[in-house]
């Protein structure tokens, strides 16, 4: 690791930085409606095609810590920290069979958030809730981690000083990055990361194109990588006795490996911020078009996880593997390519932290805020609050970053993976059959939520009981798999079997306000509106 400030790195990070914090700003002019609602500022009026959907959902979905992270994954343990590749492939068909739904019914009814699906499609504010408040509980620690690749690049820089160094001299940085994206997140709204998107992604291929290229060949090709990377994994861990890792997963690994991406998969686009990039885009066929070309993203994530194995062939040496391809960049590029690289980093992590900030925002407000505490606010009151709780969303990931282990965020994110998970059933089941009772899809998600935290308590460490991983032995199968789908499943059996008792016993079930035909019409359909019909606004939110 190079001594001091990279003065040139740091210049040219700046210069990107400025970029597209003034880019941010200009963002409020951008298709700008005088409305005030959250159609306009959390979902951009609902009017992005299908290049901006493009980038602006590979710049929400392809994080910086995913930059920072999966290659870091298969720089400590080898190839099953691939797992991301094969989920993200997985990923589009799934969301070709649904989401164009999802669209269509949101686009009629004005649902905003998933939240408001559910609770039109099942009559029940209870369910409703308890998706909302899984989805801001899981978006948290995914913010704090953007952070965390942001606050990852500025130490590989030598910015901030050494751990000795006042605190608040050491995450200044830190804290003006968390300034300036909290500032054109309140002004602009969901256009901000929509118009830098361009720029992240841009960046990020480049960075990729190149160092693919160019580190291959200053390490002495792909042989020379493979072979120093297997001669690594070979080593045995100290702490635990067993090899590092492998070039492949062995036989033991390969259930984990299989549930781990099935489950990753199923989740993705459960997420808050998945959703409000989809919403955004005018129409059914846009999303319809977006997962046929999305796996761009995907040939570029496998390219980007062999960096894992480049940074063990050029000797890269680091206490956080977080570091370990930043620090790489540092060691392998000329100083201004290595500043291009940063910012690519850096700003990969503004888009995501400002989409998630808004969808987080977004559910607060529609599901908690005029569901239990005002439902007769006007689109100008909501609107406010949304952006008050943007804010106050990101002042929480800051906290969590400064005051946190960057483990336990890492941690944290995991079990949030868990429980986004079990709101599967209510959100896609409900767009395919009305036929799960409310109050079963509700015992369920508890079921998969109490299950999925107690099972990843303490996992890491028997020794030392925390939320440290993702992955447990399975009961009755005794394989080791991962807890978020074997809490999936626990889920999907309670609410069958409950549904029929509960049909059974004729309990009530909540009124449906949506229609067969809401779920398969586009923009241009007759009937199609973006706001509440008027017998029901103000009521069903």
């Amino acid at each position: 690791m190079k001594d001091g400030v990279n003065g040139v790195a740091l210049a040219v990070f700046i210069i990107f930085f400025l970029a597209v914090t003034v880019m941010g700003f200009l963002a409020a002019r951008w298709r700008r409606s005088d409305e005030q609602s959250l159609d306009e500022w959390g979902l951009g009026g609902r009017s992005f095609g299908t290049w901006v959907t493009w980038f602006l959902l590979g710049g929400d979905l392809y994080t910086a810590y995913t930059f920072v992270a999966v290659p870091a994954a298969i720089y400590a343990a080898g190839a099953a920290g691939f797992f991301a590749v094969p989920y993200t492939i997985l990923i589009y068909p799934l969301i070709f069979t649904f989401l164009p739904r999802l669209w269509s019914v949101s686009h009629k009814h004005g649902y905003v958030t998933t939240s408001d699906f559910v609770r039109g499609r099942f009559g029940s504010k209870g369910l409703s809730l308890a998706v909302a408040v899984t989805g801001i509980l899981a978006t948290m620690p995914y913010i704090a981690l953007q952070l965390v690749g942001i606050q990852a690049v500025l130490d590989v820089m030598g910015v901030g000083g050494g751990e000795d160094t006042n605190w608040f001299v050491k995450d200044l940085p830190l804290l003006i990055a968390f300034g300036v994206l909290a500032a054109y997140t309140y002004s602009s709204g969901l256009r901000a990361p929509a118009l830098i998107a361009f720029v992240k992604d841009t960046l990020i291929y480049i960075v990729i194109a190149v160092a693919i290229i160019y580190i291959p060949i200053k390490l002495g090709g792909f042989d020379d990588i493979f072979a120093k990377a297997g001669e690594a994994f070979s080593q045995t861990n100290p702490a635990t006795g067993a090899p590092r890792g492998a070039l492949a997963p062995g036989e033991a690994g390969q259930w984990t490996y299989a549930t781990l991406a099935l489950g990753s998969a199923l989740a993705l686009f459960m997420y808050p911020h998945s959703i409000t990039a989809t919403l955004s885009s005018k129409s059914r066929e846009v999303i319809r078009r977006n997962t046929t070309i999305l796996p761009l993203y995907s040939l570029m994530l496998g390219l980007l996880a062999l960096l894992g194995f480049m940074a063990i062939a050029a000797g890269v040496k680091v206490s956080n593997g977080q570091l370990a391809i930043p620090q790489l960049f540092e060691d392998m590029f000329p100083s201004w390519f290595a500043g291009v690289a940063f910012a690519a980093i850096g700003i990969g992590a503004l888009v995501p932290a400002a989409i998630m900030s808004i969808a987080a925002a977004n559910l607060f407000t529609r599901n908690i805020y005029r569901d239990f505490i005002k439902p007769d606010a006007t689109p100008e009151q909501e609107t406010k609050v949304s952006k008050l709780v943007s804010l106050l969303v990101k002042v929480g990931a800051l906290v969590f970053v400064l005051t946190m282990d960057k483990t336990v965020a890492i941690n944290f994110q995991l079990l949030g993976g868990i429980w986004i998970l079990q709101t599967f059933p209510a959100l896609v089941g409900g767009l395919f059959t009305r036929w799960f009772h409310r109050w079963a899809l509700l015992a369920g998600w508890a079921v998969g939520m109490l299950y999925g935290t107690i099972a990843a308590y303490g996992v890491a460490s028997p020794t030392q009981k925390h939320f440290g991983g993702s992955s447990k032995e399975i009961p009755g199968i005794g394989e080791i798999g991962y807890i978020g789908l074997t809490a999936f499943v626990l889920n999907v059996l309670v609410t069958v079997v409950l549904t029929f008792v509960l049909k059974a016993v004729k309990a009530p079930e909540g009124i449906d306000e949506t229609s067969p035909a809401d779920y398969t019409a586009d923009a241009g359909d007759p009937g199609v509106k973006t706001e509440l019909p008027p017998a029901t606004a103000g009521a069903v939110h």
